[in-house]
């Protein structure tokens, strides 16, 4: 068990890696969308068109990359939205009790679902090249494979996560 832990909050620090890449990511679409905003107007005043569509997508692409990807180091730093008034007051085995559940009832189904379903929307993205139809306009098939890259990498961190809970509501230590 103590292997299966130290593998578990190795995949933690791969999913933190993650994490702070997408942090980068955030200040390039703030920027992107700065700058979008910036060329709008300053084009209209100039006569001129100072944006395009391709800066325009890619500032919409930053912004799925960063909510599809984020998921994973959001669930390693248990950060994740909780809605139940009553977890807060449970003992902390209790806690780890209903995160396992829920990881293994809903979190992991629901993954290998979206993992499963999104495959072939991706490979027909893939086997066409699929671009936007804008002029200008990014290649579409990279952003929609991050659909299936961003719930296999929340199907490895659940996994995790629900490992690390496991050991909680077992009381298995593990070596840090």
């Amino acid at each position: 068990m103590n292997a299966l832990l130290r593998l578990a909050k190795r995949v933690d620090q791969i999913s933190l890696g993650f994490g702070r890449i997408l942090a980068w990511l955030s200040v390039f679409m703030v920027l992107a969308g700065a700058f979008n905003a910036l060329a709008r107007y300053g084009g209209r005043a100039l006569g001129a068109n100072l944006s395009s569509n391709g800066l325009l997508e890619a500032q919409w692409y930053f912004f799925a990359l960063i909510f599809l990807l984020g998921a994973a180091p959001t669930l390693a730093t248990n950060r994740h939205v909780r809605v139940d008034v009553f977890y807060g007051r449970l003992s902390p085995r209790h806690q780890a009790l209903i995160d396992l559940l829920g990881c293994l009832l809903l979190l992991l189904p629901f993954c290998a679902f979206a993992l499963v379903t999104s495959l072939p929307f991706v490979e027909s993205a893939w086997s066409v090249w699929e671009v936007s139809p804008d002029p200008g306009g990014l290649p579409r098939w990279p952003i929609k494979t991050a659909i299936p890259v961003a719930f296999g990498l929340l199907l490895i961190q659940g996994l995790s996560f629900a490992l690390q809970r496991a050991a909680i509501v077992w009381n298995v230590e593990g070596d840090s």
